[in-house]
């Protein structure tokens, strides 16, 4: 594949909380860098809002040359040599006791220390130090061109079932939902999309993922209109398991910090934090009401936080050592009970009810209903039927995946999803409970017939290249 993106070599890294900022030197040593030291300040709190997807104000952050150009206001955003005349130095500094214009969506202002130094950077001539590289352009003009169908991470269902969205490389791919054509294409700033997930109302698409090791970022789409109206960079690696209140105001996300969080949809502020996970935070899922968010995680466990007060209420499944055999990749919510189906390591899919009604004793599970038949390999997505009589739970072993359709009630197996290739890593049911999607390592997205496993259609994920 032939894509890279300008800015996608940032390295960034936020504190635990998108509230607080990292301090810099009080007085830079030597020559500002441009690539180590200014743009990962631009990445962290510019791009989100000034990239090709979402150009605010006419002003365009992702390539070096964007900088010095005018946006709507005709005032250039950086003019080499010249700070205090710069609208962009304007624009991140308090002006006659208001807060500064920049940024906005809930992040936090620049601190002193970083306005000098981007100051400094500007006032030394701003000059681009980035080792040479191949760049190419990502944007809606100039989408990934694939020589191969990629890894399929994030399958889902619009819910009107008209549409499936699928994960790409920098996009999100929207399909009408038999397959029959391919309908948008919606390209961001992340190289890696992990999670995806449609609002209550089908209206809008939360997005999770990012550039690894360098940014994690959230996304959130206009369905009709095709635009990106939110992202938002968190934390400095790939973000993980988005989901949505039931009221769709909030969406919450796991990060590979340890942290489980959530943002207002509209704002993009952060208004959940919580670190008692102490590995990789892989899926999150909130109670009916939304008062309660689940997340689940490598440490091997399923945790219970308090949305409201950010509290963490309880260790859902057992934290005896050895009671669960290995990390939890996915969690799902029973469409109308409070209890949560969980999949990982151990390849048993399991159910459990979300709040504890009777005092913990050490070494108990007491919340589990029902652990299921195992499906070989390590599971990685599962997901209810609209009704939440079934389930379906998608795994991978040694390269070879497996997906399973399951009774709620009483466990019985209903169907093996047939001629699928190369682990499963996301499934997802329609709405009307007629059609599984399935997808993972060999880049086909494939709908099945979940009473009988037989393959309905299967199709490549992203338009090929000719070679």
């Amino acid at each position: 594949m032939r894509v890279v993106l300008l800015f996608a070599t940032a390295i960034v890294s936020l504190a635990a909380s998108s509230s607080v900022r990292a301090e810099q030197p009080a007085t830079p040593s030597g020559p500002v860098s441009f690539t180590r030291e200014v743009r990962p300040l631009f990445q962290q709190s510019c791009v989100g809002c000034h990239q090709p997807a979402k150009q605010q104000g006419g002003y365009l952050m992702t390539s070096f040359a964007g900088l010095f150009a005018k946006g709507e206001s005709g005032e250039a955003g950086i003019i080499a040599g010249k700070p205090d005349a710069s609208l962009l130095v304007k624009k991140i500094i308090p002006h006659e006791g208001k807060p500064a214009a920049m940024p906005k969506g809930g992040l936090p202002p620049f601190t002193a220390k970083e306005v000098a130094l981007i100051k400094q950077w500007i006032a030394e001539g701003a000059k681009d130090d980035t080792p040479p590289m191949a760049t190419t352009v990502v944007d809606a003009d100039h989408p990934p061109v694939y020589l191969a169908p990629p890894v399929v991470t994030s399958v889902e269902f619009s819910p009107d079932g008209t549409l499936l969205a699928v994960s790409g490389y920098h996009e999100v791919l929207l399909y009408k939902a038999d397959g029959s054509a391919l309908v948008a294409r919606l390209v961001g700033l992340a190289e890696r999309i992990q999670s995806l997930a449609f609002s209550p109302d089908g209206k809008s698409l939360a997005v999770a993922g990012g550039s690894p090791g360098r940014f994690g970022e959230i996304q959130i789409w206009d369905v009709a209109k095709r635009k990106l109206k939110l992202s938002q960079s968190v934390t400095y690696d790939t973000l993980y398991g988005v989901s949505w209140s039931p009221d769709g105001k909030l969406v919450a996300f796991g990060c590979a910090d340890n942290t489980l969080r959530a943002i207002e949809a509209a704002s993009g502020k952060q208004v959940l934090f919580q670190g008692a996970h102490n590995d990789w935070v892989l899926d999150t899922v909130f109670s009916l009401d939304g008062s309660h968010l689940v997340s689940v995680s490598r440490d091997r466990s399923m945790k219970l936080t308090h949305v409201a007060t950010n509290r963490f209420i309880d260790n859902i499944t057992s934290i005896t050592p050895g009671a669960l055999k290995g990390g939890l990749q996915a969690v799902a919510r029973h469409p109308k009970k409070e209890e949560l189906l969980i999949g990982g390591a151990d390849g048993t899919p399991k159910l459990y009810q979300m709040h504890r009604t009777k005092k913990r004793v050490i070494g108990d599970d007491f919340n589990l209903i029902r652990a299921y038949e195992p499906i070989p390999g390590r599971i990685f997505s599962v997901c209810f039927s609209a009704d939440g009589n079934q389930f379906v739970v998608g795994s991978s072993l040694d390269g070879e995946g497996k997906a399973r359709v399951y009774q709620t009630a009483d466990g019985k197996k209903v169907s093996e999803l047939a001629g699928l290739k190369g682990g499963i890593y996301s499934v997802a049911f329609s709405p009307d409970g007629k059609t599984i999607a399935s997808a993972g390592f060999d880049g086909m997205v494939r709908l099945s017939n979940p009473a009988t496993g037989a393959l309905i259609k299967e199709f490549v994920s992203v338009p090929l290249a000719k070679k």
